[in-house]
């Protein structure tokens, strides 16, 4: 039950299109490496620390027989930038050395990969060595493309512009900022068409920002029209959100609030306090603004969708129930990374992960996958401080809630114990036992492999 997914950039100062980029195919360490390992994890973030982890627990595993290729420094908790954007924390507090959150038995290679050779079962790095696998798992997650908005790298690298992002480490501090500057005028909050983290992670930095503005006397819930701020939503989408139950919800509290929801609106370009939006039937939309969030456009990082292991989308194409891959057995996915036609959240990991290692050990014994993930995936929606509404639910966008199995309860009303769940319990349970590889999410601790 934790939006968002993988945390691991290291910051790269001035250069917002590039802080929340691994840079796998970028970093070139100086000396070349070659290695040979039962498994070979690619990626450090919230997929692959867990199924490294969860993997060693098996005890089928000795000192290096299983390897994690990352050129980040640091791990961020990346659910937890939509509080920093609210103001309810702040990033440091979100961020280990990436080394600290390893086992000792794991080998760690803090390099970029420049290409995959699954017929050769081998994995050039970007400075040129060589580490060979038996198994391999590729979970290295997606890729923040700034530039896919003309004008945006430059808007959010001026400190004096309104224009923030709760989606990069060097830019989610800049949203709270922004909200407590706007004293009046229109503020937009968009959210893309395409794939990409959280998607529910753009209205929640809406939502709170209106409650801001509401206990600052800025916006006025019961007669928006007396409101100093306008507070509009374009999205590229038609609805609120992609699962129904929750979507009539969310459209229920955008017309009490008296938020303009501006559908099918996907931001193309920033100029000055003019956005454009491709709008319904291609049309093109021009609105000014005074604050603008925007979520960037994401993708599959290039190094995957030029791999043999892609799909035409640039995914690595695996099982949507056993995350094995399409074409190459000894190859497996998760996370934000793969193909799997679920929500790319962290919580979603938590699913995946105890599937894909069941399913790796016994292939690793000559025996067929049984294990069969079922799209799980969370998103706690913050809908004002103090309150979140915490959406559940798996393949076909059918709810699949926790706490209505466990206390009858149902999910679709925000509630302030799920504020404390996001706010205060993720975040711990994230960094103590999340990606050590013993928080199944819904499961609890110790999951089942």
């Amino acid at each position: 039950m934790l939006c968002a997914s993988l945390a691991s950039v290291a910051r790269v100062a001035r250069r917002p299109a590039s802080s929340t980029s691994r840079g796998f195919a970028t970093v070139s360490p100086v000396s070349s490496v070659s290695g040979q390992h039962r498994v070979v994890v690619v990626g450090g973030g919230t997929a692959g620390l867990t199924i490294s982890h969860q993997l060693l627990q098996s005890g089928k595993f000795a000192e290096n027989d299983i390897a994690i290729i990352d050129p980040a420094t640091k791990h961020h908790y990346q659910p937890g930038w939509t509080l920093v954007g609210g103001g309810l924390k702040t990033k440091y507090e979100l961020e280990r050395p990436l080394k600290s959150l390893l086992d000792p038995k794991l080998k760690f290679y803090n390099k970029g990969v420049s290409a995959f050779s699954p017929e050769g079962n081998s994995i050039t790095l970007a400075d040129g060595g060589k580490v060979n696998y038996e198994n391999l798992v590729v979970a290295p997650g997606i890729n923040i493309n700034y530039g896919g908005i003309d004008g945006l790298t430059e808007a959010l690298a001026d400190p004096n512009s309104l224009v923030s992002t709760i989606y990069g480490y060097d830019t989610c501090d800049k949203v709270f900022g922004t909200i407590q500057k706007l004293q009046k005028g229109n503020a937009i909050f968009t959210m893309p068409a395409g794939v990409i983290k959280c998607a529910g992670a753009p209205q929640k930095a809406m939502w709170l920002a209106l409650d801001y503005w509401k206990r600052e006397g800025l916006y006025n819930i019961e007669d928006p029209s007396k409101s100093a701020i306008k507070v509009s939503y374009a999205t590229g989408l038609p609805t609120m959100f992609g699962v129904p139950k929750y979507s009539a919800k969310l459209e229920e509290l955008r017309q009490q609030r008296g938020v303009e929801g501006l559908f099918q609106h996907d931001l193309k370009a920033i100029e000055g306090n003019t956005a454009t939006f491709a709008g319904p039937e291609g049309k093109q939309v021009k609105k000014q603004f005074d604050l603008l969030h925007v979520v960037p456009k994401m993708g599959p990082h290039s190094f995957v969708k030029q791999s043999p292991l892609a799909n035409d989308a640039g995914f690595v194409d695996v099982d949507d129930g056993t995350t094995r891959h399409k074409k190459y057995p000894n190859v497996w996915s998760a996370g934000d990374a793969s193909s799997l036609p679920t929500s790319k959240t962290a919580a979603a990991v938590t699913a995946e992960a105890p599937v894909l290692v069941h399913n790796m050990l016994l292939s690793m014994e000559g025996k067929q996958p049984q294990a069969i993930y079922d799209g799980y995936t969370s998103c706690p929606l913050l809908t004002e401080f103090g309150k979140v509404l915490l959406a559940e639910f798996k393949y076909g966008g059918q709810p699949k809630e926790t706490f209505g199995n466990w206390f009858g309860i149902d999910q679709i009303e925000p509630r302030r114990a799920f504020y404390h769940l996001k706010k205060d319990f993720f975040p711990w349970v994230y960094f103590n036992s999340f990606v050590k590889g013993t928080w199944g999410g819904p499961k609890g601790w110790n999951p089942k492999l």
